[in-house]
């Protein structure tokens, strides 16, 4: 239906822009209100394929500032943790009850977001556990909710100062991940034939966000998006309690 159609392209164009801008959240914005038009499964796949085409887009412009030596060893345990993701949405993901755990975690999400806002410490010298736990479950998460993207924003805030080199690897990560989950799916056949539609929809909607986010990227106080996106997720969170 058109008004379908209408819902995906603006949801995920405000998700772009807090993508662009802020380098997360088109995850956490989407997936807070497309499982009320789709199945968790399907919102999940989307919105993989959409961040990975976000990413992308960020990442071809930021890529001198990319570091491989800050993103091997989260990356080798993202990786194990979207294998274990994929088996639970495969299993699991036409299951509403699954929205429910959704909405709980996007809530405890806006908690973190919050928490974390209000006391950071950049430091270079980080114990091996924390990229170790935070790329699993930034892994793990990512791959059934499609909002992991927290914990590796989280990982990357203390690793650079500087926010270039923080945009940078953080595009990288979630283009890495987000092309191993939707290389796994596609080879279990879990795509069907509407996916290609809702894709190019939200394609569309993804460009434009992002380009509109990358223009103000340097005008925009990063606080500010981070509230933004707090009470969006937050009110999609709760939408997703009472309907979904």
């Amino acid at each position: 239906m058109i008004w379908e159609f209408v819902f995906i392209f603006i949801v995920v164009l405000i998700g772009g822009f807090v993508q662009g801008v802020s380098g997360f959240g088109l995850g956490l914005v989407v997936m807070g209100f497309l499982p009320l038009i789709l199945s968790l499964k399907d919102s999940t796949l989307l919105v993989m394929s959409l961040l990975l085409v976000a990413s992308l887009s960020i990442a071809v412009k930021t890529y001198k500032h990319i570091e491989r030596r800050g993103l091997f060893f989260i990356l080798v345990f993202a990786i194990v943790g979207r294998i274990g993701a994929f088996f639970v949405l495969s299993t699991f993901g036409d299951m509403d009850f699954l929205k429910q755990w959704l909405a709980f975690f996007l809530i405890g999400m806006v908690i973190y977001l919050f928490l974390s806002g209000k006391k950071r410490d950049i430091n270079s010298d980080i114990h091996p556990i924390i990229p170790i736990l935070l790329g699993f479950f930034g892994g793990f998460i990512g791959g059934v909710f499609a909002v992991g993207g927290p914990f590796f924003v989280f990982y990357f805030l203390l690793l650079y100062a500087d926010k270039h080199k923080y945009n940078a690897n953080m595009q990288m990560t979630v283009v890495v991940t987000s092309s191993f989950s939707l290389l796994l799916h596609g080879v279990n056949g879990d795509f069907d034939s509407s996916f290609l539609t809702y894709f190019l929809v939200g394609v569309v909607a993804t460009w434009v966000g992002t380009w509109l986010g990358m223009k103000w990227f340097e005008r925009v106080p990063s606080h500010l998006i981070r509230k933004f996106a707090m009470i969006l997720v937050l009110g999609a969170a709760i939408n997703l309690l009472i309907f979904g």
